[in-house]
């Protein structure tokens, strides 16, 4: 069974939850600056879900 940090975790890459998220729309009038931070990051090759993520992706 999951512990419940990794239950909600969304990003596994960069530790962000789903709670870190919704705060992060909400404090941002609906615009997610995670989402854009990742996508720069993916961008740079500094992504790692392959080998981060539980299931691979």
């Amino acid at each position: 069974m999951r512990c419940e940090v990794e239950k909600d975790r969304i990003c596994y890459c960069f530790g962000y939850s789903e709670e870190d998220i919704i705060k992060d729309v909400l404090d941002n009038k609906g615009t997610s600056t995670i989402l854009e931070k990742i996508v720069n990051e993916k961008k740079k090759g500094g992504c790692n879900c392959g080998t981060t993520h539980p299931l691979g992706r």
